[in-house]
């Protein structure tokens, strides 16, 4: 996957295609399914959608009938072989899709109270996107604290830091020396 974009065209192209194999759809029904099989974190737009779908019907990849006013999209011979070679790389990118969604939705339930934090696993991605969370939080609420409280709150972020960053220890509590914690 992209960043920026979620998809890149090729890679949402070719999941359409994997879609369309399991039923013909509509369009409106792709973008449905793609939102429910994520979790609402990919939901492609209809100007994205339809384009993929004209380019798909105009390589021959997929073909289109008329309902009413509504068009099903189906998948061509050639649209089945297509996608049977890149069978494996469509797989990943909806088994991608559903994972970070299911990860999204999790997080944003904790966000909205509807689940515990101890729901997330620790050692996750999840975990630690909670954990910076937290500390901002908790700086925001200590706000602009000071003298000894500030000396505290320093020496805990000094030690969160060198501990991070592997160091063995941490520069003094107190600003009193220069950058390298020495006395001048």
């Amino acid at each position: 996957m992209r960043s920026g974009r979620k998809l890149a065209a090729e890679d949402l192209q070719l999941i359409l295609l994997a879609l369309l194999e399991e039923q013909p759809r509509h369009g409106y029904e792709l973008i449905k399914c793609l939102s429910e099989r994520s979790s609402g974190f990919y939901s492609p737009s209809s100007g994205m959608v339809y384009p993929a779908l004209a380019y798909l019907e105009d390589v021959g990849l997929a073909t289109v009938s008329v309902e009413g006013a509504k068009k099903r999209y189906r998948l061509t011979g050639e649209g089945s072989a297509h996608l049977a070679s890149r069978r494996g790389q469509a797989a990943r990118i909806l088994d991608d899709l559903e994972r970070v969604g299911a990860r999204m939705a999790q997080v944003r339930r904790v966000f909205e109270g509807e689940d515990r934090l101890d729901s997330i696993a620790p050692g996750t991605p999840e975990d630690l996107m909670l954990a910076r969370y937290a500390l901002k939080q908790a700086l925001h609420q200590a706000g602009a604290c000071e003298g000894g409280e500030a000396v505290r709150i320093a020496a805990i972020l000094r030690r969160a830091t060198a501990e991070i960053l592997g160091a063995s220890s941490a520069r003094p509590a107190t600003d009193s020396g220069n950058e390298n914690g020495k006395k001048d």
